[in-house]
């Protein structure tokens, strides 16, 4: 976390940080993840975590997501820079109840409801296939199940927006009652260059992680209870 925090606040590097036609550009899916583990960590408090929390406030744009896309035209947020940083602001307001970091995540969630997690709000059609892929890790990376995870650690999973994505979840499940990995950001362990796994994370499947959330979501969701299915395979 020292190390973290201290290359993220480094003052001249958030002087770099470019401000054009009135939007940050800002590849915000780092600060994000910073901000949640810092939570979670038990470091909330720590004036520099609160600084992190205030510079995703002031850096989100008006359709309520982040974008580190310097071109004048862009003005679409961006949902790889988007979901980190709501799930940081969801960690943070959870422990100090800070009204700015729940106001910014309300904007965050809807900006993926209205593409109701994974649909292009112009035509309606699939931004990316991959993110109704299933991956673990995901890094600052997005697909319709970290979605899912991290909106059900804010509020009900009951938007009827959410419900393609969750329908498309619960049918990738395995007759086993699992689910397998179906894409992978990263390259596997033992390569050379960047962006390099350190661990398999079960590669081969089904992926335990990957079942957990699932797992979790659908329960969030109303869609799963353990003790009925406890007792339907007994």
């Amino acid at each position: 976390a020292e190390q973290v925090l201290a290359w993220l606040l480094n003052p001249s590097r958030l002087r770099r940080v470019p401000v054009i036609e009135g939007r940050a550009r800002r590849c915000a899916s780092q600060e994000g993840n910073a901000l949640a583990v810092s939570v979670r960590l038990g470091i909330a408090e720590d004036p520099r975590v609160q600084r992190l929390a205030e510079l995703l406030v002031g850096w989100q744009w008006p359709d309520g997501g982040w974008n580190c896309d310097k071109r004048p035209q862009a003005a679409h947020a961006s949902f790889y820079e988007t979901l980190a940083p709501l799930w940081g602001l969801i960690e943070y307001q959870k422990v100090t109840a800070d009204d700015e970091a729940r106001a910014a995540a309300e904007r965050a969630v809807e900006f993926f409801l209205r593409h109701h997690l994974f649909r292009s709000e112009r035509s309606s059609e699939p931004i990316d296939p991959e993110w109704t892929k299933l991956h673990y890790p995901l890094y600052w990376h997005y697909d319709i199940l970290q979605a899912l995870l991290i909106l059900s650690r804010f509020r009900p999973l009951d938007d009827p927006r959410m419900a393609e994505a969750l329908d498309l979840l619960a049918s990738k499940r395995r007759p086993d009652g699992r689910w397998l990995p179906e894409g992978y950001y990263w390259r596997p362990p033992g390569r050379s260059g960047s962006n390099v796994e350190v661990l398999d994370w079960g590669r081969r499947g089904p992926n335990v992680m990957i079942t957990l959330n699932a797992l979790r979501v659908l329960r969030a969701a109303g869609r799963w209870e353990p003790a009925a299915a406890a007792q339907a395979t007994a």
